[in-house]
């Protein structure tokens, strides 16, 4: 029986057209799909450039991916077919106009290069697929996916930057509002959003899509982003309005690129018709402006960051057209802004992601409150006041923990609510975040109820891509505050180190944690974002900042700098994308050419402070006891970290075709690694430096280490460990993820699992023991407790524990090996990691001398289960096989697999 699934997308709503083209292509369809023989493999997760369904992607030559699921184990895709059409009802293989790729013979289902007609800016497409598996059979096609080209030119743009100033605006949230008519029937109404700020979109009173803060972040000077929305379902026949609500947020004054004492807009409403763009609406001076009732406080600055202040009295409740037009509106101004690169945003928006009640609200004698939301996050915070006598002043402040005796630490995040003295009252924020646990209520008559109050967990809104739970509660704790961390940190499209002093995008802590951060998410669009930044900073004689945006000057070191390379490389890993090792390819030599400046005796030495950078620092935030000024030190981790950047050079330079780029890095690499072991290492004492546990992991990780001297360095790095600090984990920032990494390739599981169990200080016990959901900025607690800084860790419990290693020949997880390093005192594991192909799964569990593992292999990934050393024997979906001496791993495809390992003990 041949069965076929007619899908009807939002264009189909939104056109005005009959239904006889829409019916012959469904007729066509029907009889395509009977003509082969079909299987029961099903094609889903459609993504155009890593996102679902995007609109204003910011690339002509889009990236098409799906995955594939498949009743069949072993199942592999030989051959794909993609449609691109101008609209859905030509989404078949007669009329596909943009692109009928035809059956092409590959395995690619990731990040697949548009290569048809081409395509412009407001440019829009429909796109479906199907594949052909292994046995020549057909699956059937895809439902239909949708993407929209953003604005790519300056040309494309017909509006004007405005703002809004006036006497009672200092700092103020403005409304810009204008009316348009619609009299004549449209395919699509798109509007384009290029704010510099914070803005939100309001059509006929109606607030569109649920982002949050938007845009994210950019190097104002050098970049900024432009957002597209589709107003097709927000608009009537005949009279409407748009408002813009603008918020300040990092476009404040005295920082990069800033040329306005208020957040301005450039937007433009396009209506599609006939495949013909047209500007129905324009940002210019015949906008009109107002307050909000929202104002900003804090310079956004470090410990500054401040919040927002509410009028009641001036806020609107009745947005009605017709009450929008009774009220007083003032003209706006047009500003003239330094010519810059206006982008579409290739990542996420902000959303809200949870809702979060408090557990406790208790009365302090001064008469203020204190809620505990039970739990730090990064976002808003919302309460239902009640009814308020008019001019009360409610201030709410916000801390991540408390101090000594339970004081409130003042941290300079602060709301104000002006009652209005009208009915029942509400705050909540708009255009500023915090990052908190604890809430001060001042000036309330009562204390609130519990109920009143609601936080909002906000964060980019990528997808959870990753699970893991395993016998010992010590290290699911310790594994789930890491991540909880992560989706606290990760507002704004990167990652900050604390969203509540600094809230800056520093390269360490990202170094840090980016292992971790894309293992446990999916962040392709977020790291796209990010790194983008990163090259806009990059200077003309290749310094680097260390952090971007870069709007001030800020501390780090050469790991600092250097994130343009390893996490350009290490998201090319994850997600298969060599675009943007192309793009930042550039800026990657020049900061290594800035790099051998500063490397004269043959090894990088302290560089001078600049107006954009601070400080040079090879660890950061280690334990009591660790000498992390110590200059040896700092040499030694900074040079260890460059060595490892020519290796990802060579890397690189292989993946986009610069072969002689290939043999100069290789060359720089067996030099400077030479040149580190010659200066830092103690043939005496057989340790590198201070032989601290950087000092020893780095070098060989970096291949520093003579194949000779490993046995030996390694045997101190256990002894520095167990003598020196009592089987603590005893490094930092640089060292935590250093470490990770080396343990996981030296298969140190026991040294790891031995650390984390500790619970006395310094670790990640104590830190759970005293109270923490998130991780700190330092181990004895001081200053932040929302951090980016010991959360590289994370990786080990899905490489190591977990057992899923990336076969790094093989990026995006195309092959796997499948290792599980059981420490004594774990007993079970259940680990999912969602690749670019799918969900990869593996469950282990010992019984006695057996190990079993249960695999989940998703279409196009193919795995290497490497075969315990004290296994005699093993047994593979019900049949036995004895294991031979020196045997290769087992070899398998897609689909389910039971393992028992039978193992002498």
């Amino acid at each position: 029986m041949c069965r076929i699934a007619v899908k009807v997308t939002f264009k189909d709503v939104f056109l005005k057209k009959g239904s006889a083209l829409l019916f012959s292509a469904c007729i066509a369809l029907f009889f395509n799909s009977c003509a082969e023989k079909h299987n029961n493999n099903f094609i889903y997760d459609l993504k155009c450039e890593n996102l679902v369904n995007p609109l204003g992607i910011g690339s002509t030559l889009p990236g098409f991916s799906w995955k594939i699921s498949s009743d069949r184990d072993g199942t592999r895709q030989k051959a794909y077919q993609l449609l691109v059409a101008s609209d859905s009802a030509l989404l078949n293989e007669e009329n596909a106009d943009f692109w009928n790729s035809g059956r092409v013979r590959s395995s690619e289902s990731v990040l697949v290069i548009y290569d048809g007609n081409e395509l412009n800016s407001g440019s829009a497409g429909f796109w479906k697929v199907r594949m052909w598996d292994d046995k020549g059979a057909v699956s059937e096609w895809s439902d239909a996916a949708w993407f929209t080209v953003g604005l790519l030119e300056n040309e494309d743009w017909n509006a004007e930057y405005i703002g809004f100033e006036d006497e009672g605006c200092m700092d103020c949230s403005p409304l810009l509002r204008s009316e348009f008519r619609l009299t004549e029937p449209f395919d699509r109404l798109l509007l384009y959003v290029n704010s510099l700020g914070y803005h939100e979109v309001y059509v006929n009173g109606r607030k569109v899509g649920d982002d949050v803060l938007s845009p994210a972040v950019s190097q104002f000077d050098k970049r900024s982003h432009s957002i597209t929305y589709d107003v097709s379902s927000y608009v009537k026949e005949g009279d409407n309005d748009l408002v813009i609500w603008l918020g300040r947020g990092w476009y404040s004054k005295g920082l990069p690129g800033v040329v306005s004492d208020g957040p301005l807009v450039r937007a433009q409403l396009e209506q599609m018709r006939a495949g013909n763009r047209e500007t129905v609406l324009a940002t210019n001076s015949k906008w009109k402006g107002r307050i909000s009732g929202y104002s900003t406080l804090g310079s956004w600055r470090p410990d500054k960051f401040g919040g927002e202040m509410v009028n009641g009295e001036q806020i609107i409740e009745d947005w009605s057209f017709e009450n929008m037009n009774s009220i007083g509106w003032l003209p706006v101004s047009e500003v003239r802004v330094p010519e810059h690169k206006v982008s579409p945003q290739m990542t996420e928006p902000n959303r809200i992601q949870a809702s979060i009640s408090p557990d406790t609200i208790i009365a302090y004698p001064d008469g203020s409150f204190l809620a505990d939301m039970g739990r730090n996050l990064s976002g808003w915070l919302k309460i239902e006041f009640g009814s308020l006598k008019k001019g009360q002043k409610i201030i709410m402040e916000y801390c991540d923990h408390l101090g000594p005796g339970g004081k409130f630490i003042d941290r300079n995040q602060k709301d104000i609510y002006i009652a209005a003295g009208k009915g029942s009252e509400t705050f909540i924020n708009k255009f500023n975040y915090h990052g908190f646990r604890y809430v001060r209520i001042s000036n309330l008559d009562k204390i609130p109820a519990k109920e009143s109050l609601t936080a909002y967990l906000i964060h980019t809104g990528y997808s959870i891509a990753s699970s893991f739970e395993c016998s010992d509660k010590d290290m699911n704790d310790i594994h789930d505050m890491i991540n909880y961390t992560l989706r606290c940190l990760s507002l704004g499209g990167y990652l900050v180190d604390c969203p509540q002093i600094e809230r800056l995008g520093y390269g360490g802590d990202g170094n840090a944690s980016t292992e971790t951060a894309q293992m446990m998410f999916d962040l392709g669009p977020l790291y796209s974002n990010w790194l983008q930044a990163w090259s806009d900073c990059n200077r003309e004689d290749g310094g680097m900042p260390h952090t971007a945006p870069n709007p001030y000057r800020a501390g780090g070191g050469p790991y600092w700098c250097g994130f343009i390379i390893s996490a350009s490389w290490k998201t090319y890993l994850a997600y298969g994308d060599k675009r943007i090792l192309e793009r930042h390819y550039p800026a990657m030599q020049n900061w290594l050419r800035y790099v051998e400046n500063y490397s004269g005796s043959g090894i990088l030495k302290k560089w001078p402070d600049t107006d954009y950078r601070s400080w040079y620092l090879g660890d950061w935030a280690t334990p009591e006891g660790i000498d992390q000024k110590s200059e040896e030190c700092i040499d030694l981790v900074n040079n260890s970290f460059v060595c490892m950047c020519y290796n990802y050079m060579q890397k690189i330079a292989h993946v986009v075709g610069k072969k002689d780029d290939i043999r100069v890095y290789a060359e720089k690499e067996s030099e400077l690694k030479k040149k580190v072991h010659e200066i830092f290492y103690d043939s005496k004492t057989g340790r590198y430096a201070k032989g601290y546990q950087i000092d020893q992991c780095f070098p060989m990780l970096a291949g520093i280490v003579p194949d000779s001297l490993i046995a030996r360095v390694r045997e101190n790095l256990y002894y520095e460990t167990e003598a020196n600090r009592k089987g603590h984990v005893a490094c930092g920032l640089v060292g935590i993820p250093v470490l990770t990494e080396w343990a996981v390739e030296a298969h140190a599981a026991d040294l790891v699992y031995s650390m984390l169990k500790k619970r006395d200080y310094p670790g990640y016990l104590y830190m759970t023991d005293n109270g923490a959901t998130t991780t700190w900025e330092h181990w004895n607690g001081a200053r932040s407790h929302i951090h980016n800084c010991y959360n590289g860790i994370g990786t080990w419990f899905y490489q190591a524990v977990g057992g899923i290693r990336m076969d790094k020949d093989h990026p995006s997880y195309r092959r796997v090996i499948i290792e599980p390093q059981i420490p004594e005192g774990i007993s079970w594991a259940k680990t999912t990691k969602e690749t670019p192909f799918g969900t990869l799964k593996v469950d282990w569990k010992t019984e006695g001398n057996e190990l079993k593992i249960e695999l989940a292999i998703p279409v196009g990934v193919s795995a290497e289960m490497v075969i315990p050393n004290n296994a005699v024997k093993f047994i593979r979906n019900g049949k036995e096989s004895m294991v031979r001496k020196n045997g290769k791993p087992l070899e398998t495809g897609s689909g389910t697999h039971n393992l028992i390992f039978i193992r002498s003990l």
